[in-house]
């Protein structure tokens, strides 16, 4: 099974990115985030084009998460479990598809509003958190894959990227994610490549992409069951050098 993960930073825009790669890469599932759309407004019938059934989860300009899928599927959650129910900001979508769970997210950058984005994006990776724990008690099989808007380690930035007190590389932020892999979760990327630089994102400014000056931020966490049949996960840098590209790449990920 082929799976990926890509935010397109707007579905509208990139659409014509996004069924040129399924066509090249030919992935059972898709993981999409920052779609910036209304549910609605979701090219689904494009997609549908090319053998795709899709679900979204959208807002109007902001935020939004799809799945596109070639197996067939199930939508069992549209929002993270665990916020309230008037946070409203669409960044989770949980489906169930060939005796897997998959939780696709797009998690909060933390760094817009002071000391209350990051105390957010905080809340949203320990409600994560518990549903993480939640699904691996019941020995599911499980996949969580999106934009975490973390960089784990120094290893997944380039020098000098982020400044110390960026939200993506503060130490409470990265202790949370390293929480989510003592669940017993494998990040799938650095269980095949466990050092060196390895980007999913480049910045439009500061020619960060000829440059590469890049962040490792999307990422594949896979359950015990399924990293053992864990085969092969990369980003897709091809992406990157596109026409009018997204700033994320595709990270795509094959199991036995």
């Amino acid at each position: 099974m082929k799976l990926a993960t890509w935010n397109v930073n707007s579905i509208r825009q990139r659409e014509g990115h996004v069924r040129r790669w399924l066509a090249r890469a030919e992935p059972d599932l898709l993981l999409l985030q920052e779609i910036k759309c209304e549910t609605a407004a979701f090219p689904a019938a494009g997609f549908a084009e090319l053998g795709y059934r899709s679900a979204a989860v959208g807002q109007k300009a902001y935020n939004g998460v799809a799945v596109l899928a070639r197996v067939p599927f199930e939508v069992t959650h549209r929002a993270l479990p665990g916020l309230p129910e008037e946070d409203g900001q669409a960044r989770y979508i949980e489906i169930v598809t060939d005796a897997l769970t998959v939780a696709g997210i797009y998690l909060p950058n933390g760094n817009s509003g002071g000391a209350a984005g990051l105390a957010y994006k905080l809340r949203w990776m320990a409600a994560l958190h518990a549903r993480a724990a939640a699904l691996l008690a019941g020995d599911e099989r499980l996949v969580i894959a999106g934009d975490f808007n973390v960089c784990p380690t120094d290893d997944d930035l380039a020098p000098g990227a982020l400044p110390p007190e960026d939200a993506l590389v503060h130490p409470e932020v990265r202790a949370q994610f390293r929480a989510l892999l003592w669940l017993g979760l494998t990040d799938a990327v650095r269980a095949l490549h466990p050092q060196g630089p390895i980007w999913t994102f480049w910045d439009y400014q500061a020619a960060a992409w000829p440059r590469d000056r890049g962040l490792r931020i999307d990422h594949v966490l896979l359950s015990p069951e399924l990293a053992e049949r864990l085969v092969a996960c990369l980003p897709d840098r091809h992406q990157r050098g596109e026409d009018q590209p997204s700033d994320h790449v595709p990270v795509l990920a094959e199991l036995d």
